[in-house]
């Protein structure tokens, strides 16, 4: 079987680990360039290919001269494990066998972008991986097989990608021999049961504190390092705030309740500050009586 992956971060990485381990020919990686305004916080897909002296490239695989490469390569199938474009439908139909996803949630919830982050922003209990195949609406192709995670109440994103970077090497272990051999499941999505979320910008991680504690902590853990953060204001200036916990009690939106611990009113529970990083002043510790509202 010929192979042609498209992929990125460390869910691409781990399943093209695991795919070589099954002995997977793969004439071609697509990638990505890092962006210099991106924390680059995961294994590099490009050094894996180096690695096993596999040819890749890191424009999109959409481009004219880039279809020509597949159409000669004829690939049985293409693999996308966390490639950020959306592929074009007359790439999809190069494969003879398919062109397959794996997406970071348990499909059909939380289709689009960045799902772990949004899971743990909206205080679910559990997600998941899931390969499924391409079509042209993004995410929503029949489902070859998916595995679940847990989150917990204290994990962050980071966490929680941790988790869904393994069950996504389950998903390919299991799949693989079975798509190969043609004998793979071919559950159709109900998007109907399933829910879309867009994109997030660093801009959206601004602290509403007319919303309750649990949802102001899950807002932190889901941004919180390697990504952007949860920030607020105090005087004009840019407050990140890394890690906080929920605590009973009542207070006012933004207001200083104690200072020890540092502990900030919402509209419903209190909010205790762990860790947090003033702009423009080497010293955080300073411990502000009211944030913007």
């Amino acid at each position: 079987m010929k192979l042609v992956i498209c992929a990125y971060n460390n869910v691409g990485y781990a399943c093209i680990e695991e795919l070589l381990q099954q002995g997977g020919d793969i004439k071609l990686i697509f990638t990505h360039e890092d962006s210099l305004s991106e924390e680059i916080w995961f294994k590099s897909v490009r050094e894996l290919a180096l690695q096993h002296s596999i040819p890749f490239v890191t424009s999109s695989i959409n481009l004219p001269e880039n279809v020509e490469k597949l159409k000669e390569i004829a690939p049985d199938f293409i693999f996308s494990f966390y490639y950020r474009n959306m592929i074009k439908p007359e790439v999809l139909e190069i494969p003879k066998m398919g062109a397959l996803n794996m997406h970071g949630s348990y499909l059909p919830k939380y289709r689009g972008r960045v799902p772990v982050n949004w899971a743990v922003i909206n205080g679910e209990t559990e997600t998941g991986a899931t390969l499924h195949y391409m079509v042209e609406k993004p995410d929503a192709g029949d489902i070859v097989d998916q595995e679940k995670v847990r989150i917990e109440f204290r994990d962050t994103a980071y966490d929680v990608f941790n988790k869904v970077t393994e069950a996504a090497v389950k998903v390919i272990r299991r799949s693989y021999p079975l798509l190969v051999a043609g004998k793979a499941n071919r559950i159709p999505m109900d998007l109907k049961a399933g829910s879309y979320f867009g994109g997030r910008k660093p801009e959206d991680g601004l602290i509403n504190w007319r919303k309750n504690a649990v949802e102001i902590y899950n807002l932190i853990r889901g941004v919180t390092h390697p990504y952007p953060g949860a920030f607020t204001f105090y005087n004009g200036k840019k407050v990140l705030i890394w890690k906080a916990l929920p605590v009973t009690g009542k207070g006012e939106p933004g207001k200083a309740v104690s200072s020890n611990p540092y502990v900030i009113g919402t509209v419903d529970g209190l909010l205790e500050i762990l860790d947090m990083e003033i702009e423009g002043l080497e010293n955080s510790s300073i411990l502000i009586d009211c944030f913007e509202v």
